[in-house]
């Protein structure tokens, strides 16, 4: 007799929870750590169908026993997205559960207020006139009222479908993630792990995420052949044969989804497709029930019960009928609020199911419906969802106010990327409405520069410039020169941002369109100002900026007024006045605070930073410049303009040597993309590390690309500079003399060293250190002539100036012991490790020299101490190369010199003649018609000096060997 397969099921979805233990485990030991105050979040991926909602939900229904578990799902209904959906959809669960009052008094005063953003039911967002600031202010009230919901009950927040994430609920996942501390939650983020291809937005957010500590990844398996059996026999409330198993398996691959579907077809002539195995449970469904499933899925994955009724024409009881079916067979899902597809294949599959005739009028009758009652909108942005159905039914008409409508109301959420794309629909349909003016209340121009302003906001300020070009190309500066002015102001700023020149032309000209005293003239006054501060032209950035000032005052414009103060600090601290500087920028920072201008106080951080970095107080800069950051995060500017909060954040780093931790801050704003002019600021000081380490192909790569990045001659002092000084140290390490010789001789001639004192010392000390290398009188006595001309202002400068002159006189053949010992006792005040070692190395190379050997060994074993740290590794060289040289006790151990046949790092005399010979450029060949040895000896002697040194390629060899003189 014939074994029955398949047949009837008991259970459209399995009860017994199969096969995701360990994941569940991870859930919950990840919340008993959020329950004792360190919280955290899980990242669940995998691929469609594998079966996260499942374990979510599993999960969840556990974890409100002691907590309240809160969740939101991303929406995929347009390409412009619909910002916060998740944190609307939570937030409209604790309404429903608490009322909005209730909420209110866990928020600070008229905290919830900023939540009305999000959800009406707060009430009227207050008006603000700086939208960044009011944005990082709206990231603070969701961290606190997360906090203050944790106070009473542990809390588990759940992301559903994060690879549908807008751009706004990204930035906000991340600013809460870096943010929570000591508080009971644990946020779920699930995710298709198999769309993210390289280009998604997510891809990098989740890599970003996963760097937070307390932040943990699981990645869904696929079932195995015995987990599949075990959910089949839940479906099937029996015990499957072995036959059937087998099939399943094999058609299923092991997705939970895909199990269900054929748990009842696992003959041949089941279907083939993917989508067909889907729509099994639905193609079971009567044709009424299928038909309004159709209808319902133009609504997207999750519906409200209001607008279908309206769209379908069905009262509330014929409408519940007709769901009932689909509920029961588990295709849709119910809660209190709104219906919701089971699956997202699901939905995808029952909408790609409709006629493209069938579409247009579906999305017309939820557009109208919506219209009609925006509260049945379940997205928390009515304006965007109309549109979209609207744009889906091709009616333009409606289509273009509805998206001038519904970009205001992205703005208004500070939803910059979700307004651009708003923005840009706008501009697509113009030309297809006759009367588009006319419809939305303003011209064309104002339409292009709002989306050049949404451009730079969201970080697209290549697009930004082709908004502002187009604009400029409409109006004409003798009708309307103060629009035409803002217009170039904007150009400037967004060409500032691309590191690229040309703004202070724009600039200029603006200036000369507005010469009356004006709101206007202040705000273009204020960007020149700050443009020729940092083009080093400080005589001329004076004036102006005092007048803006006077100017902003004047008109009340606190936000213009810190601008300049922030340009009058950045003088002042160029001359030296560092204290005048930071206190101008205290001002500054609380006048930004007043104005609830986010980006001044943004600038007013970094410039903080970077002047407390400049007189050695690097601490101070860390914690000043990480505030910074966090700032721009939440402003949702960590791409742009919190790159200098970021770049300042790494010289802190570096300078106290936390070198890996700035190798990390490197990474995650790479991470970002940032664009050509601010990654250069990355990749200077990625270079310095990598050539104190003997990272020579990270040098090598690095110094290419800041090269080509600059080779427009790029005029601001802080980028070209260090670049000047770097390209010197790494030739110095790579053991190209002469080319360090010449880098030198073109930083002196070419660049305009007394604009920027700051960054001209570590040019000379690198110059001169070049000379010593490579005898060159003539180069040594122009840097003596520029470094008596050069002001040292803080302690760090003169730290370098008298590191400096004590290279100097090395360069003329003396050792001054007392000037190496006044420049350790420098670096050590400022408790900068890496030119403290250098300086050690150097103070008791001199005390060698004065036969002060005990001194010298003690200097040398802590200046191992710090390479050791560090990881600096040539000049770590260096410091056992001195000792091996001069037989000292380093450490606590003999230095290796051994007898006279043996030399620095244990090369063989006859090692040391090969190495001389590839520091010649000599092959294996040459070398062995040179030495009367075989090529094939030749070989193994390089192979075996390459591993003593510690090099990978001949190259570097002969580069170290040209550095610490081995031959």
């Amino acid at each position: 007799m014939p074994v029955m397969l398949g047949g009837v099921r008991a259970h459209e979805v399995s009860p017994a929870f199969v096969g995701r233990e360990p994941e569940l485990s991870t859930l919950t030991d990840a919340f008993g750590r959020a329950r004792n105050g360190t919280p955290g979040a899980v990242l669940l991926g995998g691929e469609a169908g594998g079966g996260k909602t499942r374990v979510v939900g599993e999960f969840a229904e556990r974890a409100q026993k002691d907590a309240l578990v809160l969740a939101g799902g991303c929406l995929e209904l347009s390409t412009a997205g619909f910002p916060y959906a998740p944190f609307t959809a939570a937030l409209r669960q604790l309404v429903r559960e608490a009322g909005a009052a209730e909420i209110a008094t866990l928020m600070p005063r008229d905290g919830a207020r900023d939540l009305a953003r999000l959800l009406p039911e707060f009430g009227e967002p207050p008006a603000d006139r700086d939208p960044d600031s009011a944005r990082a202010r709206l990231f603070e009230q969701m961290l606190v009222l997360l906090e203050h919901l944790a106070e009473r009950r542990p809390l588990v927040l759940v992301i559903e479908d994060a690879h549908w994430a807008d751009r706004s609920t990204r930035d906000l996942l991340i600013f809460l993630l870096r943010n929570l501390r000591h508080t009971a939650v644990l946020v779920v983020i699930t995710f298709r792990s198999d769309e993210l291809h390289r280009g998604h937005p997510m891809r990098s957010v989740i890599a970003e995420l996963e760097r937070i500590e307390g932040v943990v990844r699981i990645d869904l398996p696929r079932l195995t052949r015995a987990e599949t059996a075990g959910q089949l026999a839940g479906i099937l409330g029996r015990v499957p044969e072995q036959r059937l198993i087998d099939m399943v398996y094999e058609r299923s691959s092991g997705i939970p989804l895909l199990v269900e579907a054929t748990a009842d077809h696992p003959t041949a002539g089941m279907p083939q497709s993917v989508r067909d195995l889907v729509l099994v449970g639905v193609n079971q469904l009567s044709e009424d029930t299928q038909d309004l499933l159709r209808l319902a899925s133009t609504g997207g994955v999750r519906f409200g019960h209001a607008v279908l009724s309206e769209v379908s024409g069905l009262g509330d009881t014929a409408l519940a009928s007709a769901l009932r079916p689909a509920v029961d067979a588990n295709v849709l899902v119910a809660d209190e609020e709104a219906y919701a597809f089971r699956h997202a294949l699901i939905w995808e599959a029952i909408h790609d199911d409709l006629l493209p005739g069938e579409h247009g009028r579906a999305h017309r009758r939820f557009a109208e419906a919506l219209e009609a009652d925006p509260s049945r909108s379940l997205a928390g942005r009515p304006a965007v969802e109309i549109t979209m159905h609207w744009v889906r039914a091709h009616d333009h008409e409606r289509a273009l106010p509805s998206a001038w409508k519904a970009a205001a109301e992205s703005a208004s959420a500070f939803a910059y990327a979700e307004q651009l794309q708003l923005l840009e629909r706008v501009l697509e349909l113009w030309d297809r409405v006759p009367d588009a003016e006319a419809r939305i209340g303003e011209d064309h121009v104002n339409v292009l520069r709002r989306a050049a302003q949404a451009a730079g906001a969201c970080g697209e300020p290549e697009r930004g410039l082709a908004f502002v070009r187009a604009a400029l190309a409409e109006v004409d500066e003798k009708t309307d020169p103060e629009r035409v002015a803002l217009l170039l102001r904007r150009r400037a700023a967004l060409t500032y941002v691309l590191g690229r020149t040309g703004g202070v032309e724009d600039l200029r000209r603006a200036e000369r369109l507005v010469p009356e005293a004006s709101v206007v003239r202040a705000e273009v006054l204020a960007p020149l100002g700050r443009t020729l501060m940092l083009l080093g032209r400080h005589d001329e950035a004076r004036p102006i900026s005092e007048e803006t000032l006077a100017l902003a005052d004047r008109f009340g414009d606190d936000c213009t007024a810190a601008d300049a103060l922030n340009n009058l600090a950045i003088g002042e601290g160029v001359d030296g006045r560092f204290a005048e500087g930071l206190d101008r920028l205290r001002v500054a920072l609380a006048r930004a605070e007043r104005a609830g201008d986010g980006d001044t106080r943004l600038r007013s951080l970094v410039n903080m930073s970077d002047s407390l970095e400049a007189t050695g107080e690097s601490e101070a800069a860390i914690e000043i410049a990480q505030q910074g950051v966090t700032l721009a995060e939440a402003l949702g500017l960590a791409r742009t303009k919190g790159n200098f909060a970021a770049n300042n954040l790494t010289e802190g780093q570096i300078s106290l040597g936390h070198w890996d931790d700035a190798i990390g801050t490197f990474e995650r704003i790479m991470e970002l993309s940032p664009t050509p002019g601010l990654r250069g600021q990355h990749l200077l000081n990625r270079g310095a590390i990598a050539v104190a380490r003997g990272e020579t192909e990270v040098a090598t790569r690095t110094v290419d690309e800041l090269q080509a990045l600059y080779a427009a001659d790029d005029p601001y002092p802080q980028q070209v500079l260090p670049l000047a000084s770097l390209v010197i140290e790494w030739r110095l390490a790579e053991g190209d003399v002469p080319g360090a010789i010449e880098a030198t001789r073109h930083a002196i001639t070419e660049q305009e060293l007394d604009r920027d004192a700051r960054h001209t010392w570590p040019i000379l000390v690198a110059g001169i250190r070049a000379c010593i290398a490579g005898p060159d009188d003539a180069v040594a006595d122009k840097l003596r002539a520029i470094a008596a001309e050069t002001p040292a202002y803080g302690s760090v400068m003169e730290a370098r100036r008298a590191t400096f002159a004590a290279e100097s006189a090395r360069a003329a053949g003396v050792l001054d012991r007392p000037a190496w010992e006044a420049v350790v006792s420098a670096w050590d005040e400022l408790r900068r490790p890496y030119p403290l070692a250098y300086a050690l190395l150097r103070a008791a190379e001199a005390a060698v020299a004065d036969d002060d050997r005990d001194e010298a060994a003690a200097l040398l074993t802590r200046a191992v101490g710090l390479t050791g740290r560090l990881g600096a590794r040539p000049l770590r060289a260096e410091i056992d190369l001195l000792a091996r040289r001069t037989r000292l006790t380093v450490g606590g151990g003999a230095a290796s010199g051994g007898a006279a046949g043996r030399a620095a790092f244990g090369l063989t005399a006859r090692e040391q003649e090969v190495l001389r010979l590839v520091a010649l450029g000599r092959s294996n060949r040459d070398i062995a018609e040179e030495l009367f040895i075989s090529a094939k000896t030749a070989s193994v002697h390089v192979s075996n000096i390459l591993a003593k040194l510690g090099v990978s390629s001949r190259g570097e060899a002969a580069a170290t060997a040209h550095r610490l003189r081995l031959t």
